[in-house]
């Protein structure tokens, strides 16, 4: 039995040493040196090249090495009755929602202007507001949209989420479907997007979704953090919708092309935080030994958790 890492875009040293310490016994393996084909069973992979995981006449099991599993479906000869495991672990977890709330905080803040104003060296102690005067909305409430929501709900933010399906959580107002969508964006100041790459997400953020989220808040305009990926937002529509005073600022960790390419105006925009598709890195230690607990289970007969519907896309 040996197990496989195809990841062609990553330095895998350190996922390959945390591996092996997570599974002493196991047979780790880091494409493309792979060995005799038939040896692997198991596998983690993102980005893999077509044809690589077909090859792999006895593999069981298919391991995300990240939140989402698009990097993966992306490829068109992977084998269909292959089951695919989502890595969902609470290491990942909190640094998302660490993530959202201090991008939440920093904009509730006005942290941006305070940098500013040290910068130039003025003294500026202009009046703030509430947590509850903003009212944050959340696309995609799975694993992660709901924990960043009960947080930011604990701090006294009014928090909506909206997906596919109606998912209840204390204190939180709940939108579902297409049907929905409307109503959740007229009462958003903050819209944060944490949904899944589907072909149904795809490009979800232009400028008709940003006209219809609220004006009521603080700062006259919405405010858009996307965490989710960047195929799910319309580039110019949201430079545009900043230029036009329809956004008031955005946060952006997702790109369609990454790295963000140098000549981007998102670098330079006085209304844009950048930041490098950090929001949740993946810590090799955690989801390896996440990983080799998942083979254990699957070894012994259990069923495996978090498996992807491939017709939903997560």
């Amino acid at each position: 039995m040996a197990f496989l890492f195809i990841t062609p875009t990553w330095d895998t040293a350190a996922w390959v040493a945390s591996m092996r310490k997570a599974a002493p016994g196991l047979d780790v393996r880091n494409w493309p040196d792979v060995g005799n084909l038939a040896d692997v069973t198991y596998t983690a992979a993102w980005l893999p090249p077509p044809d690589v995981v077909k090859g792999l006449p006895n593999l069981k099991v298919i391991f995300s090495l990240g939140a989402g599993v698009d990097a993966i479906l992306k490829d068109p000869t992977l084998p269909q009755a292959t089951p695919i495991v989502r890595v969902n672990d609470p290491d990942l977890t909190m640094r998302m929602t660490e993530y959202i709330v201090l991008q939440v905080l920093i904009h509730h803040r006005q942290q941006r202007r305070i940098d500013e104003n040290q910068r130039r060296k003025v003294w500026d102690s202009f009046p703030t507001h509430a947590a509850s005067a903003l009212s944050v909305g959340i696309m995609g409430m799975g694993v992660l949209g709901q924990d960043a929501a009960e947080r930011l709900r604990d701090l006294g933010f009014k928090v909506a989420g909206w997906s596919r399906s109606r998912k209840m959580v204390r204190g939180i107002e709940s939108f579902a479907g297409p049907q929905e969508f409307d109503a959740f964006l007229a009462r958003t100041d903050v819209l944060v997007s944490l949904l899944p790459a589907t072909p149904d997400t795809d490009r979800v953020i232009n400028r008709a979704t940003i006209r219809k989220l609220s004006r009521k808040g603080p700062f006259g305009a919405p405010i858009l953090i996307n965490a989710g990926r960047g195929r799910q937002q319309v580039g110019e529509d949201i430079l545009a919708s900043l230029d036009a005073g329809e956004l008031h600022a955005a946060t952006l960790d997702v790109f369609a092309v990454e790295p963000l390419p140098p000549d981007s105006p998102f670098w330079t925009h006085p209304k844009v935080t950048v930041t490098p598709h950090c929001a949740a890195d993946s810590d090799p230690d955690t989801i390896c030994a996440y990983i080799a607990q998942q083979i254990a289970r699957h070894e012994d007969g259990q069923p495996l958790e978090n498996l992807v519907d491939r017709q939903r896309g997560y």
